[in-house]
């Protein structure tokens, strides 16, 4: 097997010399004795890990040039690896080596033992990183009909698209607002028998209650002020198609009547019409409140509602989503990125943290808006919390160690692995390149329930 890269930048030629000794054995090892001869070694050889030294020339004595080198060889990867091994052990300096973007801190003189132990750890995590960045560029998310979910809430979903959209039966789309109901709708006509026929989407919240009903079944030449022409309302034009009507529980009670007709008859008039008109057109209805208790209440019909539910689908709000909030995050942010000339954004830790704390009050909308503004507001190489505004969902909270950030980088790399394979241990042992015990130790020590 071949041996992992090690960087060692450090201006001391014995201390260099000592460690390339007791650490050739497991790693190719590469040094240099500055700045400039660091950024050198690094872009050529690409090290798994880098040991630098805080005191370098022309100022060893002081951790400013090590600061330096470490910010340089983050820009080239701002995923890499680097362990600071210094004399200067005071506080602040490891404080302020972690904060810009260290792995760890050791205090020389360096214990060999334990230094082997945190290259080991530091080489796993690198691994699992390369990996995870090689598949989000080669492998795209699979994508259902648009939608994005490996929740098994989402899972059942997409069960629902697939087993209903061959038949012509009513749906009702019950869902909190933003959560994707019209998504689903579009996603049944695809399916559907229809899928070459319109589809046409009215809300019935957006129109004056005395238009609606002329919107929805038309209206014949002067069958009020101002209906100057005949026209076809929505009904009509959707034959041989799908119409999907929003907010259903805002429908007035007289257009309810005629609606229910409709979905008894298949046929309707226009308003101020006495021909009946024929139309195929599929309904799917959506409401983001309670259908039951209109009419409960009186607001809305029994029968128009049992006509309406003939099939019921529920769309679960992003906080009942578990990793999802991960996934299509990200999705738009590859997304956006690409748009606005930013391709290589990440996010950064506080923003991941952030993102799953927040109770997102609009769903997949609020996500979405979100992400795009941060995309256009984010002026480094990875969107924070604050770009998102999310900010105020981390006050309060302590901070992330160190500890705590490399778990959850290694937490969300498995969960995909295992999405991918669909909770297959074997195979996702095999794509993360460790063995099948391994990552079950890794799964209990995260945390990740066994499927």
């Amino acid at each position: 097997m071949t041996k992992p890269t090690l960087l060692i930048v450090e201006d001391d030629e014995d201390i260099r010399t000592q460690m390339k000794w007791a650490l050739a054995p497991d790693y190719e090892v590469v040094m240099a004795e500055d700045r400039a001869g660091a950024v050198a070694a690094f872009t050529a050889n690409r090290p798994s890990v880098t040991l630098l030294d805080l005191g370098l020339p022309p100022r060893p004595n002081e951790p400013e040039e090590g600061l330096a080198t470490l910010s340089s060889l983050l820009a080239l990867d701002q995923l890499a690896k680097v362990i600071i091994v210094t004399g200067q052990g005071d506080k602040q300096n490891a404080l302020r080596a972690v904060g810009a973007g260290a792995y760890d801190f050791l205090c020389k003189p360096v214990d060999m033992d334990e230094l082997r132990l945190v290259l080991q750890r530091c080489v796993y995590v690198a691994g699992l990183e390369q990996e995870y960045r090689a598949m989000q560029q080669g492998q795209r998310v699979e994508v259902f009909e648009h939608m994005l979910g490996g929740s098994p809430q989402m899972q059942a979903v997409f069960t629902f698209i697939r087993k209903v959209a061959p038949t012509s039966a009513p749906v009702l789309i019950l869902g909190e607002n933003g959560t994707g109901k019209e998504m689903v709708a579009q996603a049944l006509h695809r399916r559907s028998p229809q899928t070459n026929g319109p589809f046409i989407a009215i809300n019935c919240n957006a129109i004056p209650e005395n238009l609606l009903e002329s919107e929805l079944f038309g209206h014949e030449k002067g069958s009020f002020t101002g209906a100057h022409t005949q026209r076809k309302g929505h009904i009509e034009s959707a034959a041989g198609g799908t119409l999907f009507l929003d907010e259903i529980g805002e429908l007035p009670a007289a257009v309810q009547v005629k609606l229910l007709r409709f979905l008894q008859e298949k046929r309707f008039q226009r308003v101020g019409g006495r021909q009946e008109i024929h139309s195929d057109a599929r309904v799917i209805a959506a409401t983001n409140g309670n259908l039951q208790e209109s009419v409960a209440s009186g607001k809305f019909r029994e029968d128009l509602y049992f006509r309406l539910a003939v099939v019921v689908a529920r769309v679960p709000s992003l906080r009942e989503r578990g990793d999802d909030v991960g996934l299509v995050a990200k999705e738009f942010l590859h997304r956006y990125g690409s748009q606005h000339g930013k391709p290589r954004l990440t996010f950064a830790p506080d923003a991941l943290r952030a993102l799953h704390l927040h109770h997102w009050p609009g769903n997949v909308r609020e996500l979405q808006n979100r992400v795009q503004r941060a995309v256009i507001m984010a002026e480094g190489k990875r969107v924070t919390a604050s770009d998102l505004e999310l900010a105020d969902a981390l006050d309060g909270l302590p901070p992330q160690t160190l500890k705590e950030a490399r778990e959850n980088v290694e937490r969300e790399i498995v969960r995909d692995a295992l999405r991918r394979h669909k909770g297959k241990v074997t195979s996702a042992a095999l794509e993360l390149g460790i063995s099948r015990p391994t990552l079950y130790e890794l799964m209990e020590k995260l945390g990740i329930a066994r499927e």
